[in-house]
């Protein structure tokens, strides 16, 4: 969710800093701040907004010093102004925090009634008058945070400086990720390894209530319990090049035309082209075996999982349950014996689905887990870690990720129906044919960008739009729709088209477009005859589908949007394009800021 850096270095770290926060400004960018230690003193400028305000501030007012810590912020307790942006400070430390402290009130109450004065309306400030009152008592550092950590209840990664102490920092982690990297006379802590990717490839993942002393020298790690510990260190393999946008507009735009390519590398994982197999990770237990699938995903991840509740009982013939992670721990769900249960996240952090994996893992589950960051603490949780090969994701609005998300689910599902007895080994070698395919028809779906940059003028003034899909292309619809919500704040809702006459037609005038995902096949011609309910009452037609279904039924459509013809398989990775395409040039049309939009942040690390 938020955004944390930190440098002990052995030169002025207030440019690197800032450039740590421009690569996490996706995390959240309500507001920005940095603080170092410089002659005794603790050097803090704050900036409510984009990272750009914060550094106007530091061209006038710079924060000099060899040691430092900083933070991009997406706002949870309180408003984002520029009193409630980290670092939150007292005469003696400053710290920053991603996360939650969810008894902040009681600890605030206790604080206050002890004379203590606190600026912000934030929960992270009540962290950093605890662990100053343990200074100011004359407790070393590292005994403050000792005291302190036990204390607080919730979500949170840390990074504390000290004043009187400018050679060292400390961090703790609890349910949110927080890494160290190891320089050349230097060391580091981030939110994750692209913070520190121009800084060091190094790097050492702080496992859950780890806390750590970071110094020029290295890092000592102490485990929830204050014992020693090593944790492995690792080559991050994450460049600086992987966040640039190159000669594109926006991140967005780099990373929907970057999925032929990352589906590629994905599957190249999962399938072996030559014997025409799929290919799964080494797992410790018997996938034959699996009587039940339980799939928890939020937003895009967890349409994702829509689809593949289809595959997985088309192909396999295993039941399979799926929950939005936020509501799944709430309803007390029957996990049965024997069960399977399926994480899908980008980032393996997300708060909800964390929380309903241990859920799952206390009620006897195999954990399986599809992730775009095999580091992170949903894949090292899992019984079955199922990687995407995506790279980093900058831009809020999932694109790629969600694709090679689609790519693993329909490698498992193929797998699963083999190890079932479901599918013959003619069969597996007939999807993994199409699998193969998914690539070249990803690109040519991409061909129609201007197409769809064309037509986005006559979506661009709804206020309301409709997007439809039967089959897999209904949790496709409301993926589009999703999509149009986050990056252009036009509202829109997906339906099953068949559902339409049973309320939302009430809906339909000629003001509300009407976006149809209708590739030629067994479900055409009923999706087809849906969507002339829409015109009938005068509502405007977007077809998307194929050459086809188009010359059947694109006439009288406000616009059409061509596809390449493919197999039903890999149809909803090559209608990922164009529902993608069209709200991003629709955003742009608005104008609005594509890569960051409002009120949302990449990682959600609270509940």
């Amino acid at each position: 969710m938020c955004g944390i850096i930190g440098i002990v270095g052995k030169t002025p770290v207030s440019d690197r800093l800032v450039d740590g926060l421009k690569r996490m400004e996706y995390r959240g960018y309500d507001s920005a701040g940095i603080c170092t230690i410089f002659d005794g003193q603790l050097i803090r400028r704050r900036a409510e907004g984009k990272l750009a305000n914060l550094v106007s501030v530091l061209k006038t007012d710079d924060a000099a010093g060899n040691i430092g810590i900083a933070h991009t912020r997406w706002a949870t307790h309180g408003a984002p102004t520029t009193s409630n942006a980290h670092p939150h400070a007292t005469g003696e430390v400053a710290l920053v925090h991603n996360g939650i402290i969810e008894n902040f009130k009681q600890l605030r109450d206790e604080l206050t009634a002890r004379g203590r004065t606190f600026e912000s309306e934030t929960d992270t400030e009540v962290v950093a008058h605890l662990v100053s009152e343990q200074v100011e008592a004359g407790h070393a550092p590292a005994d403050a945070v000792k005291a302190v950590l036990p204390r607080l209840r919730g979500a949170f990664a840390l990074a504390i400086a000290f004043r009187q102490f400018p050679d060292f920092l400390i961090g703790a982690r609890l349910g949110s990720p927080l890494v160290v990297g190891y320089g050349d006379g230097e060391t580091y802590l981030g939110s994750d390894a692209l913070a520190l990717a121009p800084l060091t490839q190094k790097i050492a993942y702080l496992e859950e209530g780890d806390w750590v002393i970071v110094t020029r020298d290295g890092a000592q790690i102490f485990d929830k319990d204050n014992k020693s510990v090593e944790r492995d260190v690792t080559t991050s393999g994450v460049s600086a090049a992987q966040i640039e946008k190159g000669n594109y507009r926006h991140y967005m735009q780099k990373e929907i035309f970057e999925q032929p390519i990352v589906v590629a590398q994905t599957l190249s994982s999962y399938i072996r082209p030559l014997e025409q197999t799929v290919a799964l990770p080494q797992m410790d237990f018997d996938l034959a075996g699996v009587k039940r699938i339980t799939i928890v995903a939020c937003g895009t991840s967890y349409y994702a999982g829509m689809v593949a509740k289809y595959w997985f009982e088309t192909f396999a013939r295993v039941p399979v349950d799926i929950d939005v992670a936020s509501e799944f721990r709430y309803r007390d769900p029957v996990l049965e014996e024997g069960g399977l249960a399926l994480f899908i996240s980008q980032s393996g952090e997300t708060a909800d689905t964390l929380a309903a994996l241990r859920h799952c893992k206390e009620n006897g589950q195999t954990i399986a887990v599809v992730v775009n960051v095999p580091t992170s603490s949903m894949a090292r949780e899992a019984d079955l870690l199922l990687p995407t090969h995506a790279g980093p994701e900058i831009g809020v609005a999932s694109t790629k990720a969600f694709t090679c998300q689609l790519a693993v689910l329909a490698a498992l599902a193929a797998h699963l129906a083999l190890v079932k007895g479901k599918l013959s080994a003619e069969e597996e070698r007939e999807i993994v044919r199409h699998l193969i395919e998914a690539p070249a028809a990803l690109n040519a779906a991409l061909a129609h960008d201007d197409d769809i940059a064309a037509m986005a003028h006559l979506i661009a003034p709804a206020r309301d739009v409709l997007y439809l899909g039967r089959g897999p292309d209904y949790p496709l619809a409301m993926e589009g729709a999703l999509k149009l919500k986050e990056i252009s704040y036009i509202h829109a809702e997906g339906y099953a088209s068949g559902e339409m006459k049973h309320g939302p037609i009430a809906l339909i005038d000629e003001a509300v477009p009407v976006i149809v995902l209708a590739p030629s096949g067994p479900l055409f011609e009923k999706t087809v005859s849906n969507m002339q309910e829409v015109r009938a009452r005068g509502g405007k037609v977007v077809l998307i589908s194929d050459a086809d279904g188009i010359a059947e039924a694109g006439e009288g459509c406000l616009a059409t949007i061509e596809m390449p013809t493919v197999h039903p398989l890999i149809a909803p990775l090559v209608y990922a394009v164009p529902v993608q395409l069209l709200a991003y040039h629709v955003a742009c049309a608005k104008g609005t800021d594509v890569d960051q939009p409002r009120n949302l942040a990449k990682s959600v690390t609270v509940e």
